[in-house]
């Protein structure tokens, strides 16, 4: 089985970050949980921003690149990573080219910033998944040699076929990326806590990459599934998944999100987050505000609960007690058995 070194960093042009490290996405002024209470509670060290959305508001766009940095107008001085757009294009054309929408990224100051890669989701047939792969690779290349300030992330695509995944790779390593971000891959589990095809994409792209160049999953943020993920090689996690949760009526555990009516399950949690401790029992699932807060202390939990079992060598064990715990919870879960599988290899 492959095994993470010790003591990695994410090294930035500002700074250096331990690793693993969760950067929650943050949405300027429609954010659940405001900007001074993720730093001043939550301590959060990072962050990733749409910038996107920054782009495409004209008085934004204006402010940022002619008046502040990104750092002042978020008000965090911590690691920011703005993403390109690549996510909203999959759903409708975006009118922007990959070149300056780079540029824009990396003119207000973000540590890392993405291209705008094309992403190959599971139902893409083998020619597509290819022709986009290229494109992808192309992009990122026209995007290396324009950045001058900011960290590039190597974005892999591939949808859902092993071969391409691993020419992706290949492709990013030959261009000297110094980060990577396994694209695409959240579809392909958040159905059952299915991890047999992340298993396979992350141990194939540590196989090639090798363990000192960060990984970093995109929208990979389930508490139950993040150990077992970052087991596999993955350095960095962003999501909004605290939010989303929340908004729909999920309450995290690190078994495992639970519904309001799985009160049994419930009571078992012993939380001492201020969120719950303010909330009567299953008051919490009717505040969402409240329950993101959670959700993100829950998260941030699990984080460290990761980089201290890495540091003790006993990931294997805590594993084994996630198992435990949510396959009594979960007996529909597929995670125990894909988990279990890839194991006992």
């Amino acid at each position: 089985m492959l095994t993470s070194n010790k003591d990695r960093q994410l090294v930035t042009r500002r700074s250096s970050y331990r690793l693993p490290l969760f950067i929650p996405v943050y949405q300027p002024r429609s954010n659940l949980i405001p900007i001074e209470v993720l730093k001043s509670e939550f301590g959060i060290e990072g962050m990733i921003v749409n910038g996107f959305f920054l782009y495409k508001d004209r008085e934004t766009k204006q402010l940022l690149t002619e008046q502040m940095a990104i750092q002042e107008y978020i008000g965090f001085d911590g690691m920011i990573m703005t993403d390109s757009g690549a996510f909203q294009g999959l759903k409708r054309p975006l009118y922007l080219s990959n070149k300056k929408i780079v540029r824009f990224q990396d003119a207000i100051g973000a540590d890392i910033i993405s291209p705008l890669d094309l992403i190959s989701p599971p139902n893409d047939n083998f020619e597509t998944a290819r022709k986009k792969l290229e494109s992808t690779n192309k992009r990122i290349r026209q995007a290396l040699e324009i950045t001058e300030n900011s960290v590039l992330a190597g974005v892999q695509q591939g949808g859902r076929f092993m071969e391409l995944r691993g020419k992706s790779i290949e492709a990013l390593m030959e261009m000297q990326v110094e980060y990577i971000a396994i694209g695409s891959l959240v579809p392909f589990f958040n159905k059952k806590h299915k991890l047999d095809f992340v298993i396979k994409v992350l141990r194939q792209a540590r196989e090639i990459a090798g363990w000192d160049i960060p990984f970093h999953v995109y929208g990979a943020g389930d508490p139950v599934e993040m150990p077992f993920i970052a087991h596999l090689g993955t350095d960095i996690f962003d999501s909004s998944s605290y939010g989303h949760y929340a908004l729909d009526g999920w309450y995290m555990t690190r078994f495992g999100a639970l519904r309001k009516q799985q009160q049994e399950e419930f009571e078992q949690i012993d939380c001492d987050c201020r969120y719950c401790a303010n909330s009567e029992g299953l008051s919490i699932f009717d505040n969402a505000p409240a329950l993101a807060g959670h959700n993100l202390y829950t998260i941030l939990a699990v984080m460290d609960h990761i980089r201290s079992h890495t540091e003790n060598g006993t990931m294997p064990e805590l594993l084994q007690q996630i198992l435990q715990v949510h396959e009594r919870w979960f007996p529909d879960s597929l995670l125990p058995s894909t988990w279990n599988d890839f194991d006992g290899n």
